[in-house]
């Protein structure tokens, strides 16, 4: 019985696979073009299951493809390095190739005449970088001659955009072209899914399909890690729900140690001032690849351009770990909100919640306590987090400890959103999404509730909660008030949580 995978290249008689036949036809196209070019993604994209997909169709035509992976030769010495790469492209081409020097391998080649070969190199960047500017070098000038030798086409894989790797004209990527291998698209989740439906007869809730979909932005070892995980902790059961799906998301965001998000984890921290301004402000901040910050955390998968150029998240599972793994230690200010809870006085005669009543208690809370508490400091004392982490922080801790205390849940949605958070609350029967954001303008007001309405009516909600913080040294235009109306169908209640911006 086949598996979904989670750990490297897609084995298609053990694996439930999808054929990127698209991306194969574009391959396909540049090595019948005799062209040299780069495959670059963050990882978990299925770029290696890709390429073995490719190889087979190159193989099909005619060509022998040698693929290698570099990953551990990065302090490997120069002569057990040529030595295993001439051993390993001697098994895959049945060649004689003799290890020696790397412009003098690649003679050798261009010395081969009756073949049509095809190199893919996984994991490049692995190279030990003494000698990796020769190596590109002799590719270089291999492809300058590939009409009259047998090297048809060289693939390098990594998970940065080598252009520009190798600063100098000489680099073989002034002729290289670049093809991209994107996550999957929803139709081909959703055939990734029916293959375990078809071969198991376990079924997969439409609603947990699309959440898969938009947790994971279909990254394609996400998905993989989603659907192994639901169909693990459900051996016997036909049909996979929404709750089994909040479990295994539960477990991802809490329990589970993803390799990729640790990753993704450490370079955040190394830039934890721009990455906390994209999860808590709404400035619109320009995609620019030659800046540091977001050359590294696109590369690595956090980020991408948003198709009107400007920064916004990638996968909402990295977002929202990322804002659980940045959420400073309160020292008990969770218990302090506790004490004052009295149960009672959060429901009417009806049994409904007194939205009121919880949001009151949150601003005196705030008159009370302030922010201090959510900032964290360094050894130095100097802040770590902005401002704006604190007033989000604050809020959430004060939900969750009257949700807790009332016996409710709490669902963080993955919405990609820069600058708010939105959860969905449940608490007996009252079910309403709250989404809390900081005040910038009148217009990114009165959008926001707009966009609200719109996110509330796309998750068949009618109740939403606007909380908006706002400083009290502004004057406010009419329409900044609290109120409650419909708009689209969605009954909005606004509150406003005013502060001291020159203090916090």
């Amino acid at each position: 019985m086949r598996k979904f995978n989670t750990s490297g290249p897609n084995i298609p008689s053990r694996h439930y696979t999808i054929e990127r036949r698209k991306e194969i036809a574009e391959g396909i196209n540049l090595v019948n073009k005799d062209r040299y070019f780069n495959i670059w993604a963050p990882r978990q994209t299925g770029k290696s299951t890709y390429f073995r997909q490719l190889a087979i169709k190159m193989e099909d035509q005619g060509y022998k493809v040698a693929h290698i992976n570099f990953e551990n030769y990065r302090y490997t010495s120069l002569k057990p390095f040529l030595e295993r790469f001439t051993d390993e492209l001697n098994i895959f081409w049945e060649s004689n190739l003799q290890a020696s020097e790397i412009t003098e391998i690649f003679f050798q080649i261009e010395n081969l005449k009756d073949q049509k070969y095809v190199l893919i190199i996984d994991e490049i960047e692995g190279i030990n970088e003494k000698y990796f500017g020769d190596f590109l070098h002799s590719i270089r000038n291999a492809y300058h001659s590939r009409e009259s030798h047998c090297l048809k086409s060289v693939i390098l894989v990594g998970i940065s955009n080598i252009v520009g790797m190798v600063g100098d004209n000489a680099s073989p990527y002034n002729i290289a072209d670049n093809l991209n291998v994107p996550f999957f698209t929803n139709d081909e989740v959703f055939e990734l899914l029916g293959q375990h439906e078809t071969e198991t007869g376990q079924l997969f809730d439409e609603k947990v399909k699309n959440k898969i979909c938009q947790i994971t932005a279909n990254q394609p070892g996400l998905v993989n890690g989603f659907a192994l995980k639901l169909v693990e902790n459900n051996p016997d059961k036909n049909k996979l729900d929404y709750d089994d799906y909040l479990k295994v998301e539960d477990w991802y965001l809490r329990i589970a140690i993803d390799k990729n998000f640790a990753n993704i984890l450490n370079i955040a921290k190394k830039h934890r001032g721009f990455v906390e301004r994209l999860l808590f402000t709404e400035e619109q901040i320009p995609f620019e690849i030659d800046r540091e910050s977001i050359k590294i955390l696109h590369t690595n998968g956090l980020i991408k351009d948003d198709n009107e150029g400007f920064v916004t998240f990638w996968v909402p599972f990295y977002k929202k770990r990322l804002y659980k793994a940045f959420y400073p230690y309160m020292n008990g200010e969770q218990g302090q909100i506790t004490r004052t809870i009295y149960i009672p006085d959060y429901f009417d005669d009806m049994g409904n919640l007194k939205l009121n009543k919880f949001i009151n208690n949150y601003k005196d809370y705030v008159k009370r306590r302030g922010f201090a508490a959510y900032r964290e400091k360094d050894e130095n004392g100097k802040f770590k987090s902005i401002k704006e982490a604190a007033f989000i922080y604050s809020f959430e801790t004060f939900i969750h400890a009257i949700v807790n205390e009332l016996k409710g849940k709490i669902y963080r949605e993955a919405n990609t959103g820069l600058g708010k958070t939105d959860m969905i609350i449940n608490i007996g029967s009252n079910e309403f999404l709250i989404e809390t954001k900081n005040y910038y303008s009148p217009g990114k007001f009165e959008e926001g509730k707009k966009q609200l309405a719109y996110y509330a009516n796309s998750l068949k909600l009618e109740i939403a909660v606007y909380l908006v913080f706002c400083p009290n040294n502004i004057t406010y235009p009419e329409i900044v008030k609290e109120q409650k109306e419909t708009i689209d169908g969605v009954e909005i209640s606004t509150y406003l949580i005013e502060f001291d911006e020159e203090k916090w």
